[in-house]
């Protein structure tokens, strides 16, 4: 028997207190109805119970992930146009612009020096005068369309000192060449007054005009490698991400395939086993493409780019170097200089270890073979010739080409080493006449060079074409996809919840 208690001094029974409720044990759970001890956490309360706050929440998924997959491959797409529209048409263009600039400046140098070499050899000089104003009108159209494609202030602020400067050489060179002309002295003794002005002029090309024109090519060519850095890496990264967003969605979409089929007893739902298949298409197509615009910009800026570059300059100081020859015939006093110089230039185009001149030339007349990405010598021709290129015809022509400029460039160097020895055995008036003999073969040398360098420059404007035609379309594609893809899923997706509400 239970115990009643009394209230003191009446007898007056007191009802007992009721026991509270159970609590839950721990704070942020809560009990289910339907039975003590069941508690569910706070996270659980937000996951979909009921079936079509499932379906609804899977299909959420999907499109938000079908949105992102969009967004992600539109974000890619559009790296990769800016991507090959600075290589390819913009700061790429204005470099090779640049790099013309520069060897028609030293070619004009070069043909200044043949035509004061010359002396009263009507001719030769001719000759050499007629390239000289030649180089100079295209000299001034390079400028002019490097200053076009200039769109910094500091590269138009360049454009316009060199503009200057060019000026200034025309003025000197204009005063040697008509005061030689007046001297009316014989080939290779020019007058005193004539070297002087000479120097003036050169010296202005050497320290004034080239290295400035050097800069221009320098700024784009710096633009161009990081642009070519960046967009490459957005490419990749941007790839990555539409496989890894693209999966997902597909996941996504599968899933809410098996919930359906589970569910509702059906064997497949038609609607979404198109989203899922446009999907899968959609997400394959992107990735193929993306991959091959990280390859068309590789090979337009590895393949083209820096070759037709590296090839332009060895082009360029090649003839600033058979312009110093010349130099070493017209200015005796500082014949050692303009020498040295030439060795400094010619190692430069292709070095071979060597502390003279003599020795250098001996180098170089030995054996120039190599295999593509194992060649013994540096320089620029070094660097082409250790250029990986994939194997096939192009590599073959690559190659050949490269052989040819290499056997013209012995040939060259032949040359230099025959005049030289004449000079230095006191035969100065023999050393210039197998200087003037020595200018068919650096010709052929010099077209072996634009002719390796044509190669490139297909290879280049085959790869930033295949690049734009790559994405061309893709910004109507996409849309029209996404939308495609969302109808199916939506179309999938209503007649089941409908269904489920009917039948409750």
């Amino acid at each position: 028997m239970t115990a009643v208690q009394r209230t003191p001094g009446t007898g007056a029974p007191v009802p007992s207190p009721r026991p509270a409720p159970p609590g839950p044990r721990h704070p942020g759970t809560v009990q289910r109805p339907g039975g003590p001890g069941r508690r569910v956490s706070r996270a659980a309360r937000l996951l979909p119970r009921t079936v079509v706050a499932r379906v609804r929440t899977l299909t959420g998924v999907a499109l938000v992930l079908l949105v992102a997959l969009l967004a992600t491959t539109w974000t890619t797409i559009a790296n990769a146009r800016e991507g090959v529209r600075v290589i390819g048409r913009d700061a790429g263009p204005q470099v090779v612009a640049t790099s013309d600039l520069y060897f028609q400046l030293t070619d004009m140098d070069a043909q200044l020096a043949n035509a004061l070499l010359a002396g009263n050899d009507s001719s030769t000089r001719d000759e050499a005068e007629k390239r000289y104003n030649e180089n100079r009108l295209k000299a001034g159209d390079a400028l002019l369309q490097a200053a076009r494609l200039a769109d910094e202030e500091t590269e138009k602020n360049t454009a316009r000192d060199v503009l200057d400067a060019l000026g200034r050489y025309e003025r000197l060179a204009g005063q040697a060449l008509l005061l030689d002309r007046q001297s009316d002295r014989p080939p290779g003794e020019p007058s005193p007054e004539v070297v002087g002005l000479y120097r003036q002029a050169t010296d202005l090309m050497k320290l004034d005009l080239l290295p400035k024109a050097y800069n221009l090519t320098l700024d784009n060519g710096t633009l161009v490698r990081h642009t070519y850095e960046d967009k490459r890496s957005a490419v990749l990264t941007g790839r990555l991400l539409v496989i890894v967003i693209g999966l997902a969605l597909l996941a996504a979409l599968i899933g809410l395939q098996l919930y359906l089929t589970k569910r509702f007893r059906r064997l497949i739902n038609v609607p979404l086993a198109l989203a899922t298949l446009v999907a899968l298409f959609l997400v394959t197509a992107a990735t193929l493409m993306l991959t091959g615009q990280a390859d068309h910009l590789q090979k337009a800026k590895e393949n083209g780019f820096d070759s037709i570059l590296s090839l332009a300059r060895a082009r360029a100081i090649s003839n600033s170097a058979n312009a110093d020859e010349t130099r070493f015939l017209l200015d005796p006093g500082r014949a050692d200089a303009y020498e040295q110089v030439f060795l400094s230039k010619s190692q430069t185009v292709l070095f071979l270890p060597a502390g003279n001149l003599a020795e250098y030339n001996r180098a170089v007349q030995g054996d120039l073979s190599f295999e593509p990405g194992r060649a013994r010598f540096l320089g620029f021709l070094g660097t082409e010739a250790n250029r990986p290129t994939e194997p096939g015809e192009r590599r073959t022509q690559l190659v050949r080409g490269l052989e040819k400029v290499l056997a013209a460039y012995q040939k060259v160097q032949a040359n230099d080493k025959e005049m030289r020895d004449l000079f230095y055995k006191g035969r100065r008036q023999d050393a210039i006449t197998t200087r003037r003999s020595a200018s068919q073969d650096f010709a052929a040398y010099d077209r072996s060079l634009r002719e390796l360098i044509g190669v490139h420059q297909t290879e280049f404007r085959e790869a930033v074409g295949d690049g734009e035609d790559g994405t061309s379309g893709w910004y109507g594609v996409l849309p029209a996809v996404g939308v495609a893809i969302a109808l199916l899923v939506l179309v999938g997706v209503r007649p089941r919840l409908a269904e489920y509400r009917w039948s409750k």
